[in-house]
């Protein structure tokens, strides 16, 4: 059931962006959450051994590629006109580039049936977007931080297969979230240092979100991502995200009434398809 609701956590990102996106600046957000995670990390972790030397240092960097650069672009990118549905396509890339980024570093040769449900599952995607696309207005630099995002991502998770794969799953949240917050506090001062004036209005929707990002996005989506990479193929973890997308759009219409269309339905329904190939199968060895 672990990937579920890996899935059902990861969508609702989707919803807090959308609760902070009037409320507070992006990278300033994404620095508090970070730090409040990674002190709850260490608290669940006080017990356990801590990493050292280079191991330190890769777990900082797996945390600043996968969630630090990955949110911190990301969020910066819809801030700045890229739609939300544009960002969730270029999202649903992430699992083809973990195919060939795990091909080339880990000799896994990308299986027919696997890549039959990765197209699948990303004309599924593109299906369930289509109505928001139509109205996108796209920007190079915006499109290039999306994208970005995304190639942080992957290179994160290839991290994350690495020798990290042993150590403790709560001392690396802890680390982890402290390489996000670098990264963040790093993007924050940029635009201090350009003029910015990053806002935060206190308000009872952002406190919450806040509350549901730390407790649950962090600890819950994002440890859960860590323990599915370290345990499975990153090809078939990466392909759940597949799935976030419409289960996205689904929350929406839940919670926000957004239309849903049935072409809509009928792309959730082949994303899903698409998935279930990957996850059956996955991918061969050389």
């Amino acid at each position: 059931m672990l990937p579920f609701v890996f899935v059902l956590i990861w969508s609702t990102g989707f919803v807090a962006a959308r609760l902070v996106a009037d409320h507070a600046d992006p990278a300033l957000f994404l620095t508090v959450r970070f730090v409040l995670a990674a002190a709850l990390f260490a608290v669940l972790a006080r017990r356990a051994a801590w990493p050292r030397g280079p191991a330190l240092v890769k777990h900082l960097v797996a945390g600043g590629l996968m969630t630090g650069v990955y949110l911190g672009a990301s969020w910066w990118a819809v801030a700045h006109g890229l739609a939300a549905g544009v960002m969730a396509l270029i999202g649903a890339l992430q699992p083809l580039l973990t195919a060939i980024a795990a091909a080339a570093l880990f000799g896994r040769r990308i299986g027919p049936v696997t890549a039959v449900g990765l197209a699948i599952g990303l004309a599924g995607v593109a299906l369930v977007l289509a109505p928001r696309l139509a109205a996108a207005e796209l920007s190079l630099v915006p499109v290039l931080a999306g994208l970005g995002s995304i190639a942080a991502l992957t290179a994160g998770t290839m991290v994350q297969k690495s020798s990290l794969a042993g150590d403790d799953l709560f001392t690396a949240g802890a680390i982890q979230h402290l390489g996000a917050a670098l990264v963040t506090s790093t993007m924050l001062g940029i635009g201090l240092a350009a003029g910015g004036t990053p806002h935060w209005d206190g308000s009872a929707a952002l406190w919450l979100a806040l509350a549901w990002a730390v407790g649950v996005l962090s600890l819950g989506g994002t440890g859960l991502l860590i323990l599915l990479v370290r345990r499975g193929d990153a090809t078939r973890t990466t392909a759940l995200m597949l799935l976030v997308p419409p289960v996205a759009a689904l929350l929406a219409f839940i919670l926000f009434g957004e239309a849903l269309t049935p072409i809509q339905f009928a792309g959730f329904a082949l994303a899903l398809a698409g998935v279930g190939l990957v996850q059956g199968l996955g991918v061969r060895r050389r």
